[in-house]
């Protein structure tokens, strides 16, 4: 949920901190006090498009902060965790806008695209009203809401995977119907590569081996001097290590009686020469089976020459030429086999099709069933919110002959009639502002038990054009998801107002040359004062003051 939001320098207003609470939170107001301001800067904070008049006039720039509260295993806990962006219990979401037109998004500190603030927003936030975030206007928000409510997931797992199948079928025999545009050609050319490879014997072992000995024959001369030169030095010279090693043994070992800590340092120097003699020999044998051999380097230069050039042409290191050589061979046996894999792909696809069609008419069957029993629930709904006669209308189009999808092979859409004897229509087109505000209201409300969506739920003026008892019902449905979601409504009417678990009164102050927008958590004492203005206009008496009384009793007992 929200748990608390900061703007400043946006639109009218220089600085706000708000802490929301759970359940219904009312945001009340005179007409013009900006009420819908907090809602348009959250909609900015979540990647909607800054206008000319978002950053506050005289400000370098606007920034809008929210932070919400994560459900563990919610939609959005896993989007973050999917990106390294998880934190443990909440996430916070930082929009700026500068007064030369430039943004910038941040989640959770890190710079991202609004692109990702938009994603994110949709699994926070739902916004209905006549707002850029009203999900019911998405096709694909439709046929989600429908699945959700049916219960769906599990034949639109077998759908997704009927279909993941049946396109891994299709990618193949594209390949394999493709290559035999210029089948012969790749063919020839393939054989070609894969001899041309293997006659350069390119195995991991053998460029190790062929690299090692071109580098003992190429400087074969310089071994050879180096090591006849320290043999001299080591042995073989009058004055060489080992013959003065000896001399040292020797007189020491004489000595030795006189103390018997030198006899430590003699068997050492004893060990030491024994060392030295292995070495020496061991020096002596590797200079004597060392020889140059310009016609070996030769033939080995020749050969690595061939491997780099080989590389070259496949656009790999030398290293990678044995992988590519098995590359280039599976290719060849795949084209070489390409008649029977297609034959057998074809029958595959035949079956994989087929698979898809029962698992796309399974999950259509489900849908036109749970659009039944939705329509039915809206309608009664509807019926309480003044829009007696409404009806909404799942409908639920069945194209066995589509292209196969993902979603299956099901068009769905919400339509709607306002008005028995016309014609239903798509929500967007049908649908006033207001009327699609309390068939969102009314749609939520009946999908409450099955909905697994967001956990934030906005109502810009859900009660916008009813007034009297079906004002009351519409703060009874509000209040009613309250007990499952967090619900900003924005309000006019005091019987909504009233049903709400926390209040803030939206108001403007006028400044030396600005005007400034407010926002304030009420009280008792002061809500009972809102609510009677509400009720009464200008002049509140305290009749108008036992009325708000009087609501506020009410929408505590419905809470209850």
């Amino acid at each position: 949920m929200l748990k608390a939001i900061h703007i400043r320098d946006f639109a009218i207003v220089a600085e706000l901190d708000l802490e929301l609470g759970e359940g219904m939170n009312a945001l009340t107001g005179e007409t013009g006090a900006g009420k819908s301001i907090l809602l348009d800067a959250l909609g900015l904070c979540l990647g909607d498009r800054a206008t000319a008049d978002t950053v506050r006039p005289g400000a370098e720039r606007a920034e809008i902060s929210a932070v919400f509260e994560l459900a563990p295993g919610s939609a959005a806990a896993q989007w973050l965790a999917e990106r390294e962006m998880a934190a443990e219990e909440e996430v916070a979401i930082r929009r700026v806008v500068q007064a030369q037109g430039r943004s910038r998004g941040y989640i959770n500190g890190v710079p991202v695209a609004l692109r990702m603030l938009r994603e994110l927003g949709e699994l926070l936030v739902d916004i209905h009203g006549q707002h850029a975030h009203q999900s019911l206007l998405r096709p694909a928000a439709q046929r989600a809401l429908l699945d959700a409510y049916a219960g769906a997931e599990g034949e639109r797992g077998a759908v997704r995977e009927a279909y993941q199948r049946l396109t891994a079928i299709d990618r193949e025999i594209g390949e394999l119907e493709g290559a035999g545009q210029g089948y012969e050609e790749r063919l020839e050319l393939l054989r070609h590569q894969v001899e041309e490879l293997e006659a350069a014997e390119p195995s991991s072992e053998g460029i190790a081996a062929l690299e090692a000995e071109h580098q003992r024959l190429a400087h074969a001369d310089e071994l050879i001097r180096t090591a006849h030169s320290q043999l001299q030095a080591l042995s073989d010279d009058e004055g060489a290590a080992q013959a003065a090693l000896g001399r040292a043994i020797r007189e020491l070992g004489e000595r030795r009686h006189l103390d018997a800590a030198l006899g430590e340092a003699v068997d050492l120097l004893e060990t030491a020469l024994a060392h030295l003699e292995e070495g020496c020999q061991t020096l002596r044998g590797f200079a004597d089976g060392l020889e140059s051999d310009p016609q070996r380097l030769a033939e080995l230069e020749q050969r690595i020459a061939n491997l780099r050039d080989l590389a070259r042409k496949h656009h790999v290191a030398v290293e990678a030429l044995p992988q590519t050589l098995e590359q280039l061979r599976a290719e060849r046996h795949r084209l070489e086999n390409a008649g029977e894999r297609l034959e057998q792909l074809r029958a595959e696809r035949g079956e994989a099709l087929a698979a898809y069609q029962r698992a796309a008419a399974a999950l259509s069957s489900v849908r036109a069933a749970a659009g039944e029993r939705l329509a039915a629930a809206v309608g009664e709904l509807l019926g309480e919110l003044g829009m007696a006669g409404a009806e909404l209308i799942p409908a639920v189009e069945h194209d066995p002959d589509a292209q196969p999808g993902p979603e299956g092979l099901d068009r769905v859409e919400l339509r709607v009639r306002t008005n028995p004897g016309q014609p239903a229509g798509p929500l967007s087109k049908v649908a006033s502002g207001g009327e699609l505000s309390r068939l969102g209201l009314a749609i939520q409300v009946a999908t409450v038990a099955q909905s697994q969506g967001v956990a934030t739920l906005v109502f810009d003026e859900a009660d916008a054009g009813i007034g009297g008892a079906v004002a009351e019902v519409v703060g009874r449905l509000l209040s009613t998801l309250g007990q499952r979601y967090q619900v900003l409504c924005v309000t006019h009417l005091p019987q909504v107002a009233a049903q709400a678990a926390h209040h803030f009164q939206v108001h403007k102050a006028q400044g030396e040359a600005q005007t400034h927008a407010r926002v304030a958590p009420l009280a008792e004492p002061e809500r009972i004062e809102e609510i009677a203005r509400m009720l009464g206009g200008l002049e509140i008496t305290d009749h108008e003051r036992g009325a708000a009384r009087e609501l506020l009793e009410r929408g505590r007992g419905s809470r209850a």
